[in-house]
């Protein structure tokens, strides 16, 4: 019946993927277009224009490629417009389709310890790295 169904193509969806989780952080920067342009930080609106925040997340990049992969979580701290600031950026353990996509794509591509480019999404432009 339908249930089979179901779990039969829930099945297949599933096969494909040799992980089926992976544990990330990132440092988030919203912008003006951004789907919901309020830092989670501050609870301030947020004004930086999507140039102005490319500029910005590309400098943080720099830092952390020129001081070690160590210093993501103080930057994540410092700056990430995501609520998982607190937590030094780290969003904790997510499967496939729990994240925006291009979200998703880049983190399950990551190797464990590694540290992304630039993602853009619909929260912002992010820096992801892979935590397991």
């Amino acid at each position: 019946g339908i249930v089979t169904t179901l779990t039969s193509l829930h099945k297949q969806r599933k096969a494909p993927s040799i992980m089926s989780q992976v544990r990330a952080a990132h440092l988030l920067v919203k912008h003006t277009e951004s789907r919901n342009p309020v830092s989670r930080r501050t609870g301030q609106e947020v004004s930086l224009t999507p140039p102005l925040a490319m500029q910005e997340i590309t400098s943080y990049m720099h830092k952390i490629q020129s001081e070690g992969l160590a210093s993501f979580p103080l930057y994540a701290k410092e700056r990430s417009d995501c609520s998982s600031f607190r937590a030094d950026g780290d969003l904790g353990a997510f499967g496939r389709g729990m994240m925006q996509q291009s979200f998703e794509e880049a983190s399950f591509a990551l190797q464990v310890g590694e540290m992304s480019g630039i993602v853009s999404s619909d929260s912002g432009y992010h820096l992801i790295y892979r935590i397991a």
